[in-house]
């Protein structure tokens, strides 16, 4: 007991400061890939719903690869390749060696493009789950494109995105553990290395799954709270 009080404690010789400081940037590496997903997930979801032919299409083919494609091989083909880019780039002015992208900006990257793919889908239901009607009155009222889906549409679609985005949350926490594959010292990361250090890989390993139960604990309660404002005075199946 003594020992693991020592080993994940804040004090000097302890690893329970390193483990915080890894876990908040799992943290930031989440929000931020699922911040970018959804922009990449709005477009996706634009595009499946629609008229055209060639935004369809290549909403579709987006979605279809990056949820069938092995989330670790989506990360490892974005960084070498981009890595690749920059090599070349670098060596056509005149730079020597390999040039590696940034691991933080990669893995954002990464976890907005999976996660993108996921949350399209989730918006594309959520607006076919908006009834008709609403888009009736809106150009009753005389209102434009742009002003219906700010002002009606978006915000009653959220209401039934919101679940789904939930899940896809989940996902996103638990993909940013991949991320460690390019170097990136997040909690898996960091759970890793004290692991290697200490010879002692089951506490921190547990302590790495409790501060992941902790994180996606406390964001679910967020999503659900949010959900509870969304249908607040609303009925609904």
């Amino acid at each position: 007991m003594i020992n693991l009080m020592h080993l994940l404690g804040l004090e000097k010789g302890g690893w329970g400061a390193a483990l915080l400081l890894a876990s908040s940037v799992t943290l930031a590496l989440s929000v931020l890939g699922f911040l970018l997903g959804a922009v990449f997930g709005a477009a996706a979801a634009a595009g499946r719903l629609s008229s055209r032919g060639v935004p369809a299409w290549l909403a579709h083919v987006y979605g279809t690869v990056f949820r069938g494609v092995p989330d670790l091989l989506t990360i490892y083909l974005l960084y070498y390749g981009g890595s690749i880019a920059l090599t070349q780039i670098g060596k056509f002015l005149g730079a020597a060696g390999f040039v590696g992208l940034p691991t933080f900006a990669t893995g954002v990257l990464a976890i907005g493009v999976i996660s993108g793919a996921y949350q399209g889908e989730v918006y594309r239901g959520a607006y076919q789950a908006v009834d008709r009607g609403q888009s009736d009155a809106c150009k009753a009222l005389g209102l434009s494109r742009s002003q219906s889906l700010r002002l009606v549409i978006v915000p009653q679609l959220m209401r039934h995105a919101l679940p789904g985005l939930g899940n896809v949350w989940q996902l996103v926490l638990k993909d940013s553990a991949l991320i460690s594959v390019i170097g990136l010292v997040e909690l898996m990361r960091q759970a890793q290395i004290g692991a290697g250090s200490t010879r002692e890989p089951f506490i921190f390993y547990v302590a790495a799954a409790a501060l992941y139960f902790v994180i996606a604990a406390v964001t679910a309660s967020v999503f659900r709270y949010g959900e509870a404002r969304a249908w607040r005075g609303m009925v609904h199946a």
